[in-house]
Formats: C-alpha cells, sequence, structure tokens
C-alpha cells in the first residue's frame, strides 16, 4: 500500500489474507461473522489508520445519518440550549448534526442552507434570521420532500412543522406585570415585525394594555433588531418624549440590559423610578445588579422536540404538518419589582 493513500478494505484484507467483502461485513458489525474475527479485522483496521468511506455509504443508501441545525446566533443561551436539546435526541437516535449560524443575515443563511441541501443533510431544523424576507432557498427543501423543522421564528407560508413558544401569552403576563407594579406609561421595544414571535409579543402587549384601559400610544413603540446597541438608542428616544415612559417591556434581554446600563448612568433607579422586563431568560439577566425580569422559554424542550419530528419525518416519510405551542415563564426579579423595594 503506498504510504500516501488512505487505506482500503483491501488493505485490511491483504494484511490478514481474507477476502474484502468478510472484511466489509466485520466493518458494518454483521452477525454472520464471529467476534473473535471481527476484533482481529477491527485492530488491523485501526493499525493502519482505516476510515470508512461514510459519503460514498450515504450516496449507495441515499441517507446521511445527518440532520442540518440553523439558527440565528450561536451565543444566545435559548438557540444553543435548543441545538443542545436537538442534538441530545439526534445522537440517541443514530443521527449527526451539522450546526451553523446566521447572524441573521439573510445573504449567510441562504448561502447555509443551499450548502446543507447540496451536502445532503437528511432534514433541516432552522430558526430564520432577522432580515430574511424570501424563502426560495427553503422552499426547495418542500419540493423535494426533504423533511424541515421550523422553531421560534417560523414562516407561515411554508406549510410543515413548527414549534413556538406563546409569545402573545408572554408579551401580554410581561405587561400586565409591570401594571400590578404601578408603572402607568409602559414602552415596548419590539423586534422586526416581518417575524412572527415579535409581532405576537407586540399583539400581546398591546391587548394587556386595552385590559386594563390604558391608551395605546405608538410613539412608545420602537421596532428595531433589537441589538445591544439599538437598546441604548430607543431608552434615549424615549425619555427625549414630552411625556417619557416610566418602564419599558424589551423584545429580549440585550437590549433590556443595554437599556438598564444606560438609564441607571442617567441616576435613574431601577425599579423605584423606571421598570425594566426583558425576554429569554439569558444567563446573564440572573447576575446582573439589579437582576432582569424576563420570560424564560423551554429551548432545550424545544430543540428535543423539533429532533423528534424531523426524526419521525425521516424514518415514516409521512408528513402531517402540526404547529406545537410551548408555554413561557415569567420569572419576576429586581429590575420590575417596584412594589417590593419601595
Amino acid at each position: 500500500m503506498n504510504k500516501q493513500s488512505e487505506p482500503t478494505i483491501h488493505d485490511i484484507a491483504r494484511e490478514l489474507k481474507i477476502s474484502a467483502s468478510t472484511v466489509s461485513r466485520a466493518l458494518n458489525d454483521n452477525p454472520r461473522i464471529s467476534l473473535k474475527t471481527k476484533e482481529k479485522i477491527k485492530a488491523v483496521a485501526d493499525s493502519l489508520g482505516y476510515r470508512p468511506n461514510t459519503l460514498a455509504s450515504n450516496l449507495r443508501n441515499k441517507k446521511s445519518n445527518t440532520i442540518g441545525i440553523v439558527v440565528p446566533l450561536i451565543n444566545r443561551h435559548f438557540f444553543s440550549s435548543v441545538i443542545s436539546g436537538a442534538e441530545d435526541v439526534a445522537f440517541k437516535a443514530g443521527y449527526n448534526v451539522v450546526i451553523s449560524q446566521s447572524n441573521d443575515l439573510a445573504a449567510k443563511e441562504i448561502k447555509i442552507v443551499q450548502s446543507m441541501f447540496s451536502n445532503r443533510v437528511d432534514g433541516l431544523i432552522i430558526s430564520i434570521a432577522m432580515q430574511t424576507s424570501t424563502f426560495e432557498h427553503l422552499k426547495i427543501f418542500k419540493k423535494k420532500n426533504i423533511p424541515l423543522v421550523f422553531f421560534d421564528r417560523v414562516i407561515p407560508e411554508i406549510e410543515t412543522d413548527k414549534i413556538v413558544v406563546d409569545d402573545f401569552a408572554g408579551g401580554f403576563r410581561v405587561t400586565q406585570h409591570l401594571i400590578d407594579q404601578g408603572y402607568k406609561r409602559i414602552a415596548h421595544l419590539a423586534g422586526l415585525q416581518d417575524l412572527t414571535i415579535y409581532s405576537n409579543r407586540k399583539n400581546g402587549y398591546i391587548e394587556a394594555l386595552r385590559k386594563n384601559g390604558i391608551h395605546y400610544d405608538e410613539s412608545l413603540v420602537i421596532i428595531s433588531s433589537l441589538t445591544s446597541e439599538e437598546g441604548v438608542t430607543a431608552v434615549k428616544q424615549l425619555m427625549k418624549l414630552p411625556n417619557p415612559p416610566d418602564a419599558i417591556f424589551c423584545g429580549n434581554d440585550t437590549t433590556a440590559l443595554s437599556a438598564m446600563i444606560y438609564l441607571r448612568d442617567m441616576g435613574i433607579r431601577i425599579p423605584q423610578d423606571f421598570g425594566i422586563v426583558g425576554f429569554s431568560n439569558e444567563p446573564f439577566s440572573k447576575v446582573v445588579s439589579p437582576s432582569i425580569s424576563t420570560i424564560a422559554q423551554p429551548g432545550f424542550q424545544m430543540g428535543q422536540k423539533a429532533a423528534e419530528l424531523i426524526i419521525r419525518e425521516i424514518e415514516t416519510k409521512e408528513r402531517n404538518p402540526q404547529t406545537i405551542v410551548l408555554p413561557t415563564e415569567l420569572i419576576i426579579r429586581e429590575s420590575s419589582s417596584r412594589k417590593g423595594s419601595q
């Protein structure tokens, strides 16, 4: 064997003076091959540095045993929790996962998804990027009958399995909590309204105001991509209003933190003068001072469910699209507990 070339089953067979078919069966754990023979073959395979040609095998079997997962931002606790839950189920079922992030960029998401399609993933689990507005790169999965599961940020126009949380109820609960704490002018820093998660959170906010007889003031709602910098820009804009707010419901914890730091630096007391609630329960929200009230989402459970759905579709070929709605939890901390701090 040429030392520069990859060892093959024929090299193993030559070494042991047996047939290549016996080697192949042994490496595939065929019950017709004795345990003693399997161990001999494996030992030689290891010594030669043999690597199975998984790609060739996948092409023959028309199955890669690989699931693609695309998230907007891996460094967000919610998305990393979803990945962890999906990988947990996939690994136990004998699947590998390929993970990538779009950085909330539509162009990058399109390239990633096209690459996963070309590399023949058996199915795709995805939460779309903030910028994504066209969906042909995802519709091809439906056209080719490749399982597709959306989570969190979903596309209503593509009929497939979807897993979301009750964002409307989350938005309502946050706003009601702030009202119960005695805040009178509650602003909302919302995400882009093309995404249903953010429009649902905003609608929950509006409904809570309505139920409590509070006028909905459009000047108190600022829509953005919810970056840290945009959180500061938004709160500056709000505080310049003739009648500024005394509380903010932020669309995520990142903007809640940046808004809180800005207000605190301005000498505004949190929560005595101003209440803040975020969304997603990022780990930092518990350890900053004051700690940030927020909405917790069951990310790990969402990932597990997404993997279960896609594996079922891969293995049964059944397509019965469903939308699963998981509950959220309001976690009350220092940033909004005005009555407890007085």
